[in-house]
C-alpha cells in the first residue's frame, strides 16, 4: 500500500516547477520533504491533492497501484490522502465539532451516529491533550499558529487517512506550537499511515525521526538518505548540496 509519485513534471501559468520528481511513501513510514523555498515542495503537495492551477503535464500520482493523477480532490480525500496546509482556512459560524462530523461523513456511506462521533473525538481529543472547549469554537477564527496547528492533528486522528502530506505545517510556530504539531504526528504515526512532511526547516525533524529524508532543489529531487541527512543539513545548510548538483551535471 503506497502513494508513489512517477516522473511527475507540473507546470502553473506557463512555468515548469517539477521536472520529474520520483517518490514513493509506503503505509508506516515517514518521509521528509527538504528543500529551499521555491525548490517545488508545495507545488508537489499541492498536486498530491489535485490543485487545478498545478498542471500535470507528464508522470503519474499513484494510490495504492491505482492512477489518481486526474482525480478530483474529493476523490483524493475520499480515497484516503489527507493534506494539512501550511495556512488553513477560516471558516466562521462552523464549530470544530461539527467540521469534523461533517468531514468525517464524507468518507463514510452511511452518516455516523452522534454517540460514536463523540466518542471518537473524546479518545482522540485525550491522546492529543485537547481542552473539550476547543471544539465548541468556530473552525480557525481568532485561532493563534498553534491552534490552527492543533485543529489540524485533530483532524488528521479523526479522519484516519492513510497518507498524510503535512506541507510546511512548522512554519511560523513558535516552540510550544511546534511540540504540539510534533507530539501529535508522533502520536498518530503507526503501520496504517504513511506520512510525508514537507518543510524547509530541520526543527520539526529534532522531535519527529523521519525514516526517510528527500532534498529538492529546483523541481528535484537530489538526494535521499535516511534521517542523518536532515543531521547534515542542519549543519551545512542547502550550499552543499547545490555545490555537489552543480558538480555532477558539470
Amino acid at each position: 500500500m503506497s502513494l508513489e509519485i512517477q516522473n511527475l513534471h507540473v507546470r502553473t501559468e506557463d512555468k515548469e516547477i517539477l521536472k520529474g520528481v520520483n517518490l514513493k511513501v509506503s503505509k508506516g513510514e515517514t518521509h521528509a520533504l527538504m528543500g529551499p523555498n521555491g525548490s517545488g515542495k508545495s507545488t508537489l503537495a499541492n498536486t498530491i491533492m489535485g490543485n487545478p492551477n498545478y498542471e500535470v503535464t507528464e508522470g503519474r500520482i499513484l494510490l495504492n497501484g491505482e492512477d489518481v493523477t486526474e482525480a478530483d480532490p474529493d476523490e483524493r480525500a475520499r480515497a484516503g490522502v489527507f493534506m494539512a496546509f501550511q495556512y488553513p482556512a477560516t471558516i466562521p459560524g462552523v464549530s470544530v465539532a461539527n467540521f469534523l462530523r461533517t468531514a468525517v461523513n464524507a468518507r463514510r456511506e452511511e452518516p455516523i451516529k452522534v454517540k460514536e462521533f463523540g466518542s471518537m473525538l473524546r479518545a482522540n481529543m485525550d491522546l492529543l491533550r485537547i481542552d473539550p472547549d476547543f471544539t465548541r469554537r468556530y473552525l480557525n477564527e481568532g485561532f493563534s499558529g498553534g491552534e490552527k496547528k492543533r485543529a489540524e492533528i485533530l483532524q488528521l486522528a479523526m479522519l484516519k487517512p492513510e497518507f498524510a502530506v503535512l506541507d510546511e505545517t512548522d512554519s511560523g510556530l513558535d516552540i510550544d506550537a511546534l511540540r504540539i504539531v510534533s507530539d501529535g504526528v508522533n502520536a498518530l504515526r503507526g503501520p496504517e499511515m504513511g506520512t510525508l512532511i514537507i518543510t524547509h526547516y530541520t526543527r520539526i525533524l529534532q522531535y519527529v525521526t523521519p525514516d526517510f529524508v528527500h532534498i529538492m532543489l529546483n523541481g528535484r529531487i537530489v538526494r535521499e538518505g535516511g534521517s542523518e541527512l536532515a543531521t547534515e543539513l542542519e549543519d551545512k545548510g542547502y550550499d552543499w548540496v547545490r555545490e555537489e548538483v552543480a558538480a555532477g551535471a558539470a
